[in-house]
């Protein structure tokens, strides 16, 4: 009788935010993304405004969009007042504001997706050889690194984090120098590099999964090297301008390096695109941005990195591949597979491969754990079952 009494007092309240809440499609405004609703693309409109209005309720902690594409439309986007991130203040909160469409958000970890999407242009376009190619070919700044078996380090190793090198970022506060990715900012800006590349190799590359937003500076650098463009200016000709984004912002480092692991702000809908690109194989209004076996790595876990725990995130175990993550959502007793960009705070793309679907979210929970897959499994994978 309890149990009834709890789901019927559950089901009025879901009930209830969903009878209250207010909706406007998403807006056409020539950005490269069409336009539609969530009735023509099939969607069960209680689920979604019930999660929408979980949101705007705080029951997810702090979520500061949600988008919704799907067969070829955005067909929902509803921003949520919340803060903006602050380094220095509890719980990394800053000014509270209003978000809305126009707003550019941190990425986060989002950004090595973006990072792993211009290296597998670059490899396209002959400016790299290929994925397997020790990663100080292009580091001539660097070779007295090169010591201690590092040469056997190839740039699919960083992608995908197997490097080998040992390093601390998942098991160490934010804020001190025993985080191997905050030291780079608080000890060595006049060569983030270099930070990487001087710690020893405590396994042999390619065997294990660590941690390591160090690898995709590197990863930078070495676009950098090989193009002769720093990556905000390789994005922008070969990624972005092609996509119909216009403005991005990075955070530099003393010696010009830029932090290609975690600094982009994109609007919502710019990170969205990213996520089309990919759902549609590598192609954006008939054009190949990206090989689709780029993509295509881009979605299956590399060699034994499965079972992943990320910290202070409510999904599960996960794959990890060519700086993206893999999963699987679950109802009625089936599972639907998965692949995300994921940042810290709860920045995501997640793309649906099997239901022509990417979902995007920015956030502001940093301190605590996210729920942003309790909102697709509960929410949005059943609305379009």
């Amino acid at each position: 009788m309890l149990i009834l009494m709890a789901f019927l007092l559950n089901t009025g309240c879901n009930n209830d935010i969903a009878d209250q809440y207010t909706y406007d499609p998403p807006e056409f405004i020539y950005d490269g993304l069409d336009t539609g609703t969530l009735n023509e693309a099939g969607i069960n409109t209680r689920l979604v405004f019930q999660a929408a209005g979980r949101i705007h309720q705080g029951k997810h902690k702090e979520v500061h969009s949600m988008l919704i594409f799907k067969d070829g439309k955005l067909v929902f986007e509803e921003y949520y007042p919340g803060h903006k991130f602050k380094w220095d203040e509890p719980a990394y909160h800053g000014e509270p504001i209003q978000w809305d469409r126009d707003m550019m958000h941190a990425t986060m970890s989002c950004n090595k997706s973006f990072t792993s999407a211009c290296i597998g242009i670059a490899i396209e376009l002959g400016y790299i050889e290929s994925v397997h190619k020790s990663i100080f070919n292009y580091l001539p700044d660097h070779q007295h690194l090169n010591t201690g078996g590092k040469d056997k380090i190839t740039i699919e190793h960083l992608l995908t984090m197997t490097s080998g090198l040992k390093w601390n970022e998942w098991g160490a506060a934010h804020g001190t120098s025993a985080n191997d990715i905050d030291r780079i900012y608080f000890e060595c800006s006049n060569d983030p590099v270099a930070c990487v590349l001087e710690k020893p190799l405590e396994n042999e590359p390619g065997e294990s999964f660590t941690y390591n937003g160090g690898g995709t500076i590197v990863l930078g650098e070495i676009l950098k090297n090989a193009s002769k463009m720093n990556i905000d200016d390789f994005s922008m000709k070969y990624l972005f301008r092609p996509l119909g984004v216009d403005t991005t912002a990075w955070y530099r480092f003393e010696n010009g390096s830029i932090a290609a692991e975690g600094s982009l702000y994109l609007t919502p809908r710019d990170m969205m695109k990213l996520g089309v690109l990919y759902l549609n194989h590598g192609e954006w209004k008939g054009k190949q941005l990206i090989p689709s076996a780029w993509v295509e790595k881009s979605q299956v876990p590399f060699n034994n990195n499965t079972g992943i725990k990320i910290p202070i995130d409510d999904s599960g175990r996960n794959g990890y591949a060519y700086s993206w993550w893999t999963n699987h959502l679950s109802h009625a007793g089936k599972k639907t597979p998965i692949f995300s960009a994921s940042g810290w705070g709860g920045q995501e793309i997640t793309v649906f491969p099997d239901k022509n679907m990417v979902l995007v979210f920015t956030g502001g929970t940093y301190a605590t754990k996210k729920s942003l897959h309790k909102i697709m499994e509960k929410y949005i994978l059943p609305s379009v079952d």
